[in-house]
């Protein structure tokens, strides 16, 4: 078959077959009587393999050994091939990223565009303390764009950088909840901490959303920040999750406080002291899950936490009885203060 022929039907044109030639990769093994190149069988098929070698990002230099060699081993080098090409792909979206973040901007003059291109300099150095100046500073007081920022958000490990990201995410207003609530689905619990923990500071029906949905989280860690936050709005979903958290010591502190804000709802505080009750008969046994419980109930409402205070001063646990019988004396007090029929004029 002569070269023309031989290029319609592989789709390698007639100049990278004669560089095939030249580089000893694919010769034709015959020759007309007129001196034309004439491929066999054999050869057409080294054509077709050069060409997959190619497709997988082989140099021309690589290919002629790996076909020559009867004992090439492809492993490594196809493992060579991969990590270029993630490396590869890895540059690419960050490229793809930053130009997101410019156009999302809507830069109006290429001034713009260099003070972009600036806040991500910031927002990528190695210098924490850069990066945090970054957000609170801003180049010539140009504020981070909001997809900027959720992205540095769910990126940054630092834990004060985190902090400054966090406070100016949930000031940019906008769409920050849609920006950073895809972290809450991502299969890196580290993403999913960082996202609840920036979602809980926003404000909104739509954050609210997005925290409720986060009480059904894999991670212990993101559903236990979830109710924390719920539990300061109000949402009443988070009651199990914050009476769990007591049980489990996690934060109990600021469970029960959350607990103690949710029950100035009347029907939620019945909710609530049932729920902490079944927890005492569960842990009959241990002593420190009972002190927490004990412990808890003083951010109850006093009229409903006494009596369940007063029972507990005479409990089998010594150091749980001793306990209750010191918060019932403070909520007494409390009550005493709280009561005007009680207060004496100076």
């Amino acid at each position: 078959m002569l070269i023309g022929e031989v290029a319609r039907r592989s789709g390698v044109s007639t100049r990278m077959l004669r560089h095939y030639d030249s580089l000893g990769l694919v010769r034709p093994t015959g020759r007309t009587v007129g001196g034309y190149r004439e491929y066999s069988t054999e050869d057409i098929r080294r054509i077709f393999h050069v060409e997959s070698l190619r497709s997988l990002g082989l140099s021309l230099r690589q290919i002629g050994p790996a076909l020559e060699d009867p004992a090439f081993a492809p492993s490594a080098l196809v493992g060579d091939l991969i990590q270029r090409t993630e490396d590869r792909l890895k540059r690419e979206q960050e490229l793809l990223e930053r130009l997101r973040a410019v156009d999302a901007s809507a830069p109006s003059g290429w001034q713009d565009v260099l003070r972009i291109v600036e806040l991500l300099h910031g927002l990528n150095s190695p210098s924490a303390a850069r990066r945090q100046q970054t957000v609170l500073n801003p180049a010539e007081g140009v504020p981070v764009p909001t997809e900027l920022l959720a992205g540095a958000v769910l990126a940054e490990s630092d834990p004060n950088v985190a902090g400054a990201l966090r406070w100016a995410l949930a000031r940019a207003g906008g769409d920050a909840v849609a920006s950073v609530t895809p972290g809450m689905y991502s299969a890196n619990i580290d993403i999913r901490r960082r996202a609840v923990l920036a979602i809980a500071e926003m404000p909104g029906d739509e954050a609210t959303a997005v925290l409720a949905d986060a009480l059904g989280d894999s991670d212990m860690t993101v559903c236990r920040h979830a109710a924390l936050a719920l539990g300061t709005r109000g949402a009443t979903d988070a009651v199990p999750t914050l009476v769990g958290m007591v049980v489990a010591g996690a934060n109990d502190v600021e469970a029960a406080e959350a607990l103690g804000r949710l029950s100035l709802d009347p029907g939620c505080a019945e909710r609530i002291m049932s729920a902490l009750v079944d927890e005492f008969a569960a842990h009959s046994a241990d002593s420190a899950v009972r002190i927490r419980l004990t412990q808890a109930l003083t951010e109850m409402p006093p009229t409903i936490a006494q009596g369940i205070l007063q029972q507990l001063a005479h409990d089998d646990d010594r150091a749980v009885a001793l306990i209750a019988s010191a918060l019932v004396g403070v909520l007494e007090e409390r009550t005493k203060a709280e009561d005007p029929a009680t207060r004496t004029s100076p």
